[in-house]
């Protein structure tokens, strides 16, 4: 259900459900977080792309697994916290994570889309957390949407369960490009491409210090981009390009 393959310095991985929109089971976030963790430890990856097979990105939960979790309390717990931990290894991830969505990305889905560090979207492609209309709620997601976009935007989001077209969504700041549906695939590639050529110490040291400056006060986010900016000079890719630069100066 997880497919694994790398190349030119891309990890890519593709959720493979297609019959059921590739909504997500169990079994597909554990082989998901052994995806996260082998490119993780593959030198030659610079960064990783995950996509879903077929017309969606993925719809989400099985809602027949949650519905017979909630049966019993242990593995409610259990199962809420195998999304929550899945998200937690995307952004603790060292590489970055981009998503190229296309059709419809909801609840636990767009989850997946909103903890990677970049969004690439088709036009057609379609966001969404409906678990109020089903008198669930998107919990555990809201985490990553909160960050993404202002308070308001995501309080009409999580109570209205109304979709959001790419379009929409890139106005608010929730995804980084749209892409005529025509263009997809050779823009995605064209975008993942680009972004594997450039320093990989720098992209990883760039990832950490964003997302660890969360919750920082001015000055202790400044102190962090200071022992960065340190931890960056001696880098072998720094030093590197630095001699590139200096040579057609």
């Amino acid at each position: 259900m997880i497919e694994y393959a790398t190349a030119g310095g891309v990890a890519r991985i593709t959720l493979n459900r297609p019959d059921k929109r590739n909504a997500i089971t169990s079994e597909m976030m554990s082989a998901l977080r052994d995806a996260l963790q082998r490119a993780s430890h593959d030198t030659a990856i610079r960064l990783l792309l995950i996509r879903g097979a077929g017309k969606d990105f993925c719809a989400g939960l099985d809602l027949s697994e949650v519905l017979k979790s909630a049966e019993d309390a242990a593995a409610s717990l259990t199962s809420a916290r195998r999304l929550g931990d899945l998200y937690i290894a995307m952004r603790r991830h060292p590489k970055p994570i981009v998503a190229a969505v296309q059709g419809r990305a909801l609840g636990g889905g767009a989850g997946i889309a909103t903890a990677s560090d970049l969004i690439l979207a088709t036009e057609s492609a379609q966001f969404g957390y409906p678990e109020v209309k089903l008198g669930f709620i998107p919990a555990i997601v809201t985490t990553m949407l909160r960050r993404a976009v202002n308070e308001r935007q995501a309080m009409e989001l999580a109570l209205t369960g109304e979709p959001l077209s790419a379009p929409r969504a890139y106005a608010i700041g929730l995804i980084n490009r749209v892409i005529p549906d025509a263009e997809f695939d050779s823009e995605v590639e064209r975008y993942i491409s680009a972004l594997a050529e450039n320093s990989a110490t720098a992209m990883s040291l760039s990832k950490t210090l964003l997302y660890k400056t969360d919750g920082m006060s001015f000055e202790e986010s400044i102190e962090a981009g200071v022992q960065a900016n340190v931890q960056a000079r001696v880098t072998d890719d720094f030093k590197r390009g630095v001699e590139r630069f200096l040579k057609k100066s």
